[in-house]
């Protein structure tokens, strides 16, 4: 559905992503970042591209740059070489709506595909570490979203996966609704980019553009 939550639609947890829910980074940021990679995996990526990558237009990252010819575990490793965590977190700035995270006056949890190393620093940089209460950063060990091994496993450190606790996890792309829904969680889509930016439509419990249309 669109549009605002109802007054009885209140959950006994949050569960979020980070990149692109939350947080963004600029864009010159993103563009430095891919043309250092394809240096490194000889291939050059256009701006529309770097952003379907980046911004998991598509859905899952590893099978779009697979459609392209490109093997995965050598573009993230290469990826992950070009990262610096300090320069990210400089770059990277705070959604205004994402605010309403501090009014919440139940567990929150982090379900995010940041990795922990660049994770950190963002949060550090922001000043939100104490928003969450529990936080995963996605590894192969863990699962991806929309596995809903992740988002399990966060409720399980808040504490609420028990005595018929709702929950609703909020994201701005298809592998966060999928999570949800994979978990028996409500799901909040938050359209950053546009429907055509992105090219598809994704649907949710809630489908919103910024967090201030919920509530």
């Amino acid at each position: 559905m669109d549009g605002e939550m109802d007054d009885d639609d209140s959950y006994d947890f949050w569960l979020l992503d980070l990149d692109g829910t939350l947080v963004d980074v600029e864009w010159s940021y993103t563009r430095d970042v891919f043309d250092r990679v394809g240096d490194r995996v000889g291939r050059e990526f256009t701006d529309r591209e770097a952003d379907i990558i980046w911004s998991g237009l598509t859905g899952s990252r590893d099978r779009q740059l697979e459609e392209w010819g490109i093997d995965p575990q050598t573009f993230w490793d290469a990826f992950h070489e070009e990262e610096d965590p300090l320069v990210r977190a400089e770059q990277t700035y705070l959604h205004e709506d994402a605010e309403f995270v501090t009014d919440l006056d139940v567990p929150v949890g982090l379900v995010t595909h940041c990795q922990q190393f660049l994770c950190e620093p963002v949060l550090d940089h922001l000043d939100i570490h104490d928003w969450f209460d529990a936080r995963l950063c996605c590894t192969e060990q863990t699962g991806w979203k929309p596995d809903p091994e992740p988002v399990q496993s966060v409720i399980d450190d808040l504490g609420v996966g028990d005595n018929g606790h709702q929950g609703v996890l909020a994201g701005d792309g298809a592998n966060d609704i999928g999570a949800a829904w994979n978990a028996g969680l409500d799901a909040i889509h938050v359209e950053r980019v546009g429907h055509d930016r992105r090219g598809r439509c994704v649907l949710g419990d809630y489908r919103v553009q910024s967090f201030d249309d919920l509530f």
